[in-house]
């Protein structure tokens, strides 16, 4: 019976490629990166699906019960992972007690926020020294000063925090920061009589977001952005929730920033790590197949909806990220 539902899932329609990177039209509302069920079927495609990927809480226990003697390393996405989608993404703020969780997740195991984001921005929603930041996808990456491989060094300079550490600045993107920056002007330019448009600068990547434009505007925000990017050939356009996203066309992503976070951390070279990765959209995908090709890790989907992901576990929403991050803190502070 399981498997029934899950080849009429597939075949009605509403599974689409995780890692697809070409521009996706927008020229229908879409909630997610990926159509979901509208009819009866839902329920039971969820149940079906949830077969597949299990509940990370309900799991819990098994999932602890790997790591012992091993070293669990935690990555968290930000916006509708911490903190929920909101129409204003500006306002994007995650709850007290999620900070809380967070902090105490932190003074336990290594923690990194890694986000399309810009790192301050990020920051600045968290507010938390005891994490690690990863901003613009990975191009922005604030870690630990210790030495990584040589192919890493130059993009590497050293710096301070503002509570005075060292760290380490990690930005493959660099060198496209001028270019980054005209094309920002120019969307802000073009987009400025749409209604609800918001151009939002993230540094080594530029997020457009149309979750408060009018549907009949779809169109003629996609021909206007289409316009601008279609002038520089090394930028890549990707689609998230309600958000078009411009980004240099480098071989970075957040899987490549999570195996950058490990080697930074000292465990590049280990076998007794866990990396344990909840996120909720498609870029976070990267990361999840890295931890597959692991072998090891734990990686877990935030998602109400059936959707085709390398993940092996799943959360349905920011409370249920909270309820994990709470349970898994407990856990290592009943441990010791």
């Amino acid at each position: 019976m399981r498997r029934n539902l899950l080849e009429v899932w597939k075949a009605i329609g509403f599974l689409k490629a995780a890692n697809q990177q070409n521009k996706e039209a927008i020229s229908k509302p879409k909630n997610d990166y990926f159509d979901a069920p509208t009819n009866d079927l839902t329920d039971q495609c969820y149940n079906s699906w949830m077969m597949e990927h299990p509940s990370a809480i309900t799991f819990f226990d098994q999932l602890v019960s790997k790591a012992k003697g091993k070293s669990i390393v935690v990555f968290l996405d930000y916006d509708g992972t911490l903190s929920p989608i909101v129409d204003d993404p500006d306002r994007a703020f995650m709850s007290d007690e999620m900070r809380s969780a967070v902090r105490e997740v932190a003074r336990n195991f290594p923690t990194t926020i890694i986000s399309g984001r810009s790192r301050e921005k990020v920051y600045g929603f968290v507010q938390l020294t005891e994490v690690y930041y990863a901003g613009s996808h990975g191009m922005d990456i604030m870690g630990p000063p210790h030495q990584v491989k040589p192919c890493y060094s130059q993009y590497q300079i050293k710096a301070v925090d503002k509570q005075g550490n060292e760290v380490t600045l990690f930005q493959p993107a660099k060198d496209f920061l001028p270019a980054i920056q005209k094309i920002s002007n120019m969307l802000e330019e073009k987009t400025q009589k749409i209604e609800g448009a918001m151009i939002e600068d993230n540094r080594f990547c530029i997020s457009v977001h149309f979750r408060r434009v009018h549907e009949k505007d779809y169109d003629t925000l996609e021909e206007k952005v289409t316009s601008v990017i279609k002038n520089y050939p090394e930028f890549r356009l990707t689609s998230g929730k309600k958000v078009m996203e411009i980004r240099p066309s480098i071989k970075w992503d957040k899987g490549y920033a999570l195996e950058y976070l490990l080697d930074t951390l000292g465990f590049g070279d280990s076998s007794d790590v866990l990396p344990l990765y909840i996120g909720d959209d498609r870029t976070d995908e990267d990361a999840f197949k890295v931890i597959r090709r692991r072998g090891e890790g734990y990686p877990i989907i935030v998602t109400t909806t059936p959707k085709e992901t390398k993940a092996a576990y799943s959360l349905r929403d920011p409370s249920e990220v909270l309820s994990f991050l709470t349970l898994l803190a407990q856990w290592r502070n009943s441990a010791d």
